[in-house]
């Protein structure tokens, strides 16, 4: 799902973004409800959450959970981390993030590939920002073989960076 985010584009920058586990529901702009997986393997339900130029994912799993923020958190200092494994009940969790340095005509390329691949996918959503086409945030959700993966992407044009995360919860019982 594509959709335009109302509200204008903060000059935000690539470096602001903070990482947090167990965060409650933030106000978000746009949200998309999912539900992943079989009652054989895995069922679980996903609130992809745009909160501007960030995210917010919560997963309900039968009672397990998740709440996953990238966003410019006030009063956090600390850098987005580019890697976090954790044990959450009965979950592991992966976080991976890494920035992208583009070109502007690379970085428009990837912007509109990104957009077009998260657009039609029924488990995606992603929000435009209005003036600047290639200012946006994505993210993508699929389940396979007990775990739960999603990405994002946080676009950041004035500065040619794109930030990309890359998160799964594998069940462990």
């Amino acid at each position: 799902m594509l959709t335009t985010i109302d509200t204008a584009y903060t000059d935000t920058r690539a470096g602001d973004l903070a990482w947090c586990l167990d965060k409650d529901a933030l106000p978000a702009l746009a949200t998309l409800g999912v539900r992943v997986g079989d009652a054989a393997a895995l069922r679980a339900d996903v609130e992809l959450r745009l909160l501007g130029a960030s995210h917010q994912v919560l997963v309900d799993a039968g009672g397990d959970g998740c709440s996953e923020t990238v966003a410019c958190l006030p009063g956090s200092q600390a850098p987005l981390p580019f890697g976090v494994s954790r044990r959450l009940g009965t979950w592991e969790y992966e976080f991976a993030a890494r920035i992208e340095h583009l070109s502007l005509g690379s970085f428009t390329a990837r912007a509109q590939e990104l957009l077009a691949l998260v657009a039609d996918h029924p488990h995606g959503l992603a929000g435009t920002f209005p003036g600047d086409p290639n200012a946006f945030t994505a993210m993508l959700v699929q389940c396979g073989e007990g775990n739960v993966r999603w990405r994002t992407w946080h676009a950041y044009p004035q500065e040619g960076r794109l930030v990309a995360t890359r998160t799964k919860l594998r069940v462990t019982r």
